[in-house]
């Protein structure tokens, strides 16, 4: 079953395609305001879409259960080694692992889906808010 934002997911995953095809090696090395360079973001959003695709697939097969998650820590802990990565594999890893975890959540059953929904954990299945944030800030980076 797609979920209900499968549409989004999908325009959102093709968006990032398109701009990853763009970007060269200065712009992957340009750094924003907060620390993160455009290759670091890319590799924040690919850690996110592989946390998700990770739940899922424990999910199908164990059932749901609380994944509690401290996203401001995550993120500050994350920051050194997205900054450490090699900029071209940030860019593999990130689309490779949108094209997962859209492909996961366009085959969840909708029984699976409901059980998350009532779940105890945040569950954003909506991959295209988080991608489309950061999307936004490379685009303003780039000018």
């Amino acid at each position: 079953m797609p979920s209900p934002f499968f549409e989004e997911n999908t325009a959102s995953r093709l968006k990032l395609k398109a701009m990853l095809s763009r970007l060269s090696d200065e712009d992957l090395a340009r750094t924003a305001p907060s620390g993160w360079t455009v290759s670091a973001l890319l590799a924040h959003m690919a850690f996110w879409d592989q946390r998700v695709l990770v739940l899922l697939r424990r999910w199908r097969e164990k059932g749901v259960d609380e994944s509690p998650v401290d996203a401001d820590a995550m993120n500050d802990a994350l920051k050194p080694l997205c900054l450490a990565l090699n900029p071209r594999t940030a860019v593999e890893i990130c689309l490779s692992s949108a094209e997962a975890v859209d492909a996961e959540l366009e085959a969840m059953s909708p029984e699976l889906y409901e059980e998350i929904k009532v779940g105890p954990t945040h569950f954003r299945a909506n991959r295209a808010l988080h991608r489309s944030d950061h999307l936004g800030e490379i685009e303003r980076l780039l000018g």
